[in-house]
């Protein structure tokens, strides 16, 4: 049985996914694969490179650097999030990331992006996160908006939360039966129909099935959502998420508000840890009963 980690996006709400992750890692919780869409995909990576802390040290040192997230870098670039900054100079020069753990690491990892002309989700396996595994994982992140399409392998693709933002049926099709999922809403969240769509609309002109897409992305979130807590129900699936809202901006610049929510997904785990391991660990003892009982026959 194939245990999977499952990680929404949610901009600078991933900082709560962070401290999840980061905590699994102090206590060598493992995985046979993980999928990220979004902010789940750019922080998430960290688990696969085993880079404790990495996610809330470059976004504390580097959320005020207007080459970082701005609307400097929106004009300039026509990106929001600075393509060179964010993916070549913080990567490989200012807070390096760990290339050689990560390719050697065995767990599986994948991001989600949208096709702007199919309408449909992308699925993609980051193997190396050498500079084209790296622009697959820019497109996972690439807000509408506030981002240019990014082409890559013959694909226009854009933000994987507009078309698959709790992408765990999708991991269990490819083979995962056991998933934690993290979510950065509480239970309780519904999503509503974005109050940005006529803007949307606008943006998306040349891509109409990825505007219907995004228009009825409330509905696929909330549906997605409810999947996940079928399956937590059925024993397939734990969901990890903060118990009320974490009120941050998605481009929050306040290191101390980034602190916060990490804080707080580092506390929401260290609270379920013996939880996820007896989760984890339940195949096996599953397995086991029927050797015992056949012994005692």
């Amino acid at each position: 049985m194939k245990k999977g980690l499952v990680m929404e996006g949610g901009a600078m709400r991933g900082m709560f996914t962070a401290g999840v992750c980061d905590v699994l890692l102090e206590n060598s919780v493992s995985f046979d694969g993980a999928i990220g869409v979004s902010a789940g995909a750019t922080f998430g990576c960290n688990f696969k490179s085993r880079q404790i802390g990495r996610a809330i040290h470059y976004n504390k040192r580097f959320s005020r650097d207007w080459r970082y997230c701005s609307l400097r870098s929106l004009i300039l670039t026509g990106d929001l999030y600075g393509k060179d900054f964010c993916y070549n100079k913080i990567p490989n020069e200012l807070d390096v990331f760990d290339l050689k753990t990560y390719s050697e690491n065995p767990i599986a990892f994948y991001v989600v992006a949208s096709d702007c002309n199919s309408g449909k989700p992308v699925y993609k396996e980051l193997k190396t996160c050498n500079e084209s595994d790296l622009e697959w994982m820019r497109a996972s992140a690439s807000m509408p908006l506030a981002s240019r399409p990014v082409r890559i392998d013959g694909y226009e693709l854009l933000d994987g939360g507009m078309t698959d933002s709790i992408p765990l049926k999708a991991f269990e099709d490819m083979g995962y039966e056991k998933n934690l999922v993290i979510l950065t809403q509480p239970r309780s969240f519904t999503k509503k129909p974005s109050r940005a769509i006529s803007f949307i609309k606008i943006a998306l002109r040349k891509y109409p099935k990825l505007f219907e897409a995004m228009k009825n992305r409330h509905i696929v979130y909330n549906q997605e959502k409810e999947y996940a807590f079928e399956q937590e129900k059925a024993g397939k699936a734990l969901v990890i998420c903060p118990e009320i809202p974490l009120s941050i901006s998605r481009t929050e610049k306040s290191p101390d508000e980034l602190q916060r929510v990490y804080d707080e997904g580092r506390r929401t785990c260290q609270k379920q840890l013996e939880t996820i391991r007896k989760f984890l660990c339940q195949e096996r003892s599953q397995r086991e009963l029927p050797e015992k009982e056949n012994q005692g026959e």
